[in-house]
C-alpha cells in the first residue's frame, strides 16, 4: 500500500496527529493540566513540583493560538511534540534495526494507551520527557559508537547533542537524571566502552546538560532546594520495604498504561536479551541498560514509598519500543497468520478506549458503582461551575478572590474561570505552586469565595476556616454537570467576608 516504511510512518504520524487534535479539543482539562496553566500565568525559572519545560511549551502553544485559552490551545504544542517523538523513534529504530522495525515501533508507541490518550497529548511533563529522552537515546547510541567494533571513535558533535537532549529532558522531568547514571553503568560493564569514562565527550555532554538545566538549579538555590526536597521526599517517604502495594503498582501499572499486549512484547524482548546479556554488545546492550536502571530504581522507590505513582516507571519502557518494533517487523516479514488480526485488534481496542473515555466524560454513560473511583471526575464539569459562578455575579465582585482547600481543585477553578478573580489554595502544608504565586498577606481584609466540591461536613469546613474571617455564609449551591447537563457532583460556595489574619499556606522557605 505504501512505497516504503518511511512513507507509511509519515502517514501514520499525520493521521494520529489529527486524531489527537480532535481528542485535545473535545476533552476538558485534567487536574494536572489546569494546574499547569498557572505555569503560563506565573512565568519563572522553575516551579515547586516540576521543572519549567511544561510551562514553556504551554506558553508557546497559547501564544501560537493568539492568546486563546482552551484545552486545545493548551495542548497544541504537546500534540505536535508527540509527532516529533514518533519521528525521532523512527529515525533511531531505523538506524539500528531497519526502517520496517522503525515503522512498527511507531505503531506501538502511537497505540500504547498512555501515550495515545495522556502522555502524548496532554499538557503534562511526560510528553516533553518522551521526546527529549528519545532524542538523547538516539544521539547517545551514535556518540557511544554502538556501531563500532573495539575502540569507538570520538564523536564530539554527537556528545554536544547528547548534552542538549539530556538537559532538555531534565528540564521536562527529574526522572531524566537516570539517563546519565545508565550511561555510566553501561560504560563500566562494557569492556569495549570503558574508555568513554576517560574521554572528553561524555564530560562535555554533562557540562552542556548542566548549563541547560541551570534555570532549575538557580530557582532551587533561591528557594532552599524546595523542589528537590519535595520530589525526593515523594520517592522515599513511608515505612519499611515491601509493606504496601507499591511493587504491585510498579508491575501492573505500566501493564495497564501501555496495554497488556504491548507490555508483553516489550518485556519479552527485554527478558530475551537479559538471558544472554554477556554476549550482547552495541545497541542491544545499551538499550537493556537504559531500560533496567530506571526500572530497578522505581521498583526500589515503590517499595519505600506508598505515594510512588505507577507511571513513573514508564521511562524504563521507552527504550524498549525499538526492540518490540524489531519483533513485529520480523513477524510481519514471516507473514504470521495471526499478525494482521493482532494489529487490527490493537487499533480497534484503542479506538474503543478513546471513544469510551470521551463518551463517559461528556455524558456519564458508564455506570460506576457507588464508592468506586471515577477518574472522569477530574476532567468533567468544571465549565459548568464557571458558568454558575458567572451567572450569580460572583466573578464580578471587586477585590474578591476564590479559594479551595486542595491544589487540584484550585487549579481547575482557576482554569475554568480563566483567572477573572485571583485563585488561592488554602492548604496549610500542601498548596504546591500556589504557595509561591501569592502571599498569605495578599488576602487579608478581602472577601473570599470558598468553593467546596462534594462537601461531607459543613460544620467541619466552617470550623477549619471561620477563625480567619469575620463572617462565613452560603453564597450559592448548585450541581456540577457534564456536557449533557447530567448532575454528578455537588458544589457549595461560601462567602467569607473580611479575612482577619493570613491563612498559613505559605512556603516556609520564602525570604
Amino acid at each position: 500500500m505504501f512505497a516504503s516504511p518511511r512513507s507509511a510512518t509519515v502517514w501514520l504520524i499525520a493521521i494520529a496527529t489529527l486524531v489527537r487534535l480532535v481528542w485535545a479539543y473535545e476533552l476538558d482539562a485534567l487536574n494536572d493540566e489546569a494546574y499547569h496553566w498557572q505555569f503560563v500565568r506565573q512565568p519563572a525559572l522553575s516551579y515547586f513540583d516540576h521543572p519549567p519545560m511544561t510551562g514553556w511549551i504551554a506558553t508557546a502553544s497559547i501564544a501560537a493560538c493568539g492568546g486563546w485559552v482552551h484545552p486545545l490551545s493548551l495542548r497544541l504544542g504537546f500534540v505536535l511534540l508527540f509527532a516529533g517523538s514518533c519521528a525521532v523513534l523512527f529515525r533511531w529504530t531505523s538506524r539500528w534495526f531497519g526502517p520496517a522495525a522503525g515503522f512498527w515501533a511507531v505503531v506501538g508507541l502511537t497505540l500504547s494507551h498512555y501515550y495515545t490518550a495522556f502522555g502524548g497529548i496532554l499538557a503534562v511533563p511526560d510528553s516533553p520527557l518522551l521526546f527529549f529522552a528519545l532524542f538523547t537515546f538516539w544521539q547517545l547510541s551514535e556518540a557511544a559508537g554502538c556501531d563500532a567494533v573495539g575502540r569507538a571513535p570520538l564523536r564530539l558533535g554527537r556528545w554536544l547533542l547528547v548534552g542538549l537532549g539530556l538537559g532538555c529532558a531534565m528540564l521536562s522531568k527529574y526522572h531524566a537524571v537516570l539517563i546519565p547514571l545508565s550511561v555510566v553503568l553501561y560504560a563500566i560493564i562494557t569492556p569495549s566502552r570503558r574508555r568513554l569514562l576517560g574521554s572528553p565527550g561524555p564530560w562535555i555532554a554533562c557540562l552542556v546538560a548542566a548549563a541547560v538545566f541551570s534555570p532549575v538549579l538557580i530557582w532551587n538555590s533561591e528557594h532552599e532546594w524546595a523542589s528537590f526536597k519535595f520530589q525526593g521526599g515523594r520517592a522515599t517517604e513511608g515505612g519499611g520495604p515491601l509493606i504496601h502495594e507499591g511493587p504491585t503498582k510498579w508491575l501492573f501499572g505500566p501493564m495497564l498504561f501501555l496495554l497488556p499486549w504491548f507490555w508483553f512484547w516489550m518485556v519479552l524482548a527485554l527478558v530475551a536479551r537479559l538471558r544472554r546479556f554477556r554476549a550482547l554488545d552495541g545497541i542491544d546492550r545499551l538499550i537493556v541498560v537504559l531500560s533496567v536502571v530506571p526500572l530497578a530504581f522505581f521498583f526500589v522507590t515503590s517499595c519505600l514509598s506508598p505515594t510512588a505513582l505507577p507511571h513513573w516507571a514508564l521511562i524504563g519502557y521507552i527504550p524498549l519500543f525499538p526492540l518490540a518494533g524489531d519483533i513485529w517487523a520480523r513477524q510481519r516479514q514471516r507473514r504470521m497468520v495471526w499478525f494482521k488480526p493482532m494489529v487490527a485488534f490493537w487499533v480497534v481496542a484503542e479506538a474503543a478506549l478513546l471513544l469510551g473515555i470521551i463518551a463517559h466524560a461528556k455524558t456519564g454513560i458508564v455506570p460506576i458503582p457507588a464508592g468506586a473511583v471515577d477518574e472522569s471526575r477530574q476532567f468533567s464539569g468544571w465549565p459548568s461551575v464557571a458558568a454558575q459562578l458567572d451567572q450569580r455575579g460572583l466573578l464580578n465582585e471587586p477585590d474578591a478572590f476564590l479559594f479551595t482547600n486542595h491544589w487540584e481543585t484550585s487549579g481547575q477553578l482557576a482554569f475554568a474561570v480563566r483567572n477573572r478573580l485571583p485563585v488561592a489554595c488554602y492548604h496549610s502544608f500542601d498548596a504546591r505552586g500556589f504557595a509561591f504565586w501569592s502571599k498569605p498577606t495578599d488576602y487579608v481584609g478581602r472577601t473570599g469565595f470558598m468553593v467546596v466540591i462534594d462537601e461531607a461536613s459543613e460544620a467541619e469546613t466552617l470550623r477549619q476556616f471561620e477563625g480567619y474571617f469575620e463572617r462565613m455564609t452560603v453564597a450559592a449551591e448548585f450541581p456540577m454537570t457534564r456536557d449533557n447537563g447530567r448532575f454528578f457532583r455537588r458544589v457549595k460556595v461560601y462567602r467569607c467576608e473580611n479575612q482577619r489574619i493570613p491563612y498559613p499556606f505559605d512556603f516556609t522557605g520564602r525570604k
